[in-house]
Formats: C-alpha cells, structure tokens, sequence
C-alpha cells in the first residue's frame, strides 16, 4: 500500500533528509513524500504570531490546495536577551527573506557585549483531511 504525504516546504534539503529517514525504516516503505514544489503548492504567508501556528497555516493551506496529508513546520533562532528575537520574523530578521548571513550580522550586531544564550525552535504541523486532524509538535536545542 502506498501513502502519498506531502512536506509543505521548498527546502529540498529537508524533502530529502525525511526521505533517508523513511527509507531507513523499512515499516514505512510505502510512504511516499511530495514536495511543495512536486505537487504545486502556493506560497504560504507566515502571519502566525508562533512557530506553531504558522506551521498550521502551511499544513492546512497545504491539504486545501492539493487533498493530501501535509506536514509542516516553521522554525528559527529565539534570543532571550533580544526578547525572543528573531523569532518567527528569523528567516527575514534583518529585512530580506533567506539572507542568512545578514541575519546572523543584524543578530551578533544587537548581541554585542552581551553573554546569553539563545536556541533554535521549531514547530511542526500535521493537518490531514477529510478527519481535518492535527497533530502539533515543539521542539528546542538550547545553545550555550
């Protein structure tokens, strides 16, 4: 039996590390995972106030557009000397979407002198239809 899911991402990067994954486990071999890109998914705005909103808002734009179970996730860089920045607002901190280095300066800029700790949050978002069942899930890797 084959079940089609659907990552609601265009990072192939993380299309591929769950497929390793899943061909690691041979109990899980008929799952086959879709791209956004594969089955045509439309850009999703991140309007979420949290990391795990906004990977609802994929995991559900994601099924209304193409009928399959979706998993979805959002994640990034939370300072608690920033209070909590970047936040959701990680990927485009310091203005333009996916300039990682220039985040990673307005981040260290705004940190100068200060000793503290920060972590990578992720949220993550399984919306499937027609039950509309979701399965919320957090994660944190806390830096020193």
């Amino acid at each position: 039996m084959t079940l089609e899911v659907v990552l609601a991402t265009r990072n192939e990067g993380k299309v591929s590390e769950l497929r390793r994954m899943l061909a690691a486990c041979p109990a899980l071999a008929g799952v086959v995972v879709r791209s956004a890109v594969d089955v045509g998914l439309p850009e999703v705005p991140e309007t979420g106030a949290t990391f795990a909103e906004n990977a609802l808002l994929k995991a559900r734009a994601g099924v209304a557009a193409c009928g399959l179970a979706c998993l979805a996730d959002d994640s990034g860089l939370v300072v608690d000397a920033l209070g909590g920045e970047p936040g959701v607002t990680s990927a485009r901190y310091a203005g333009s979407h996916g300039d990682d280095a220039a985040n990673l300066r307005l981040v260290l800029e705004r940190m100068a002198g200060v000793l503290t700790a920060a972590r990578a949050s992720c949220a993550s978002s399984r919306w499937s239809r027609p039950t509309g069942a979701r399965r919320p899930r957090r994660g944190c890797s806390k830096g020193c």
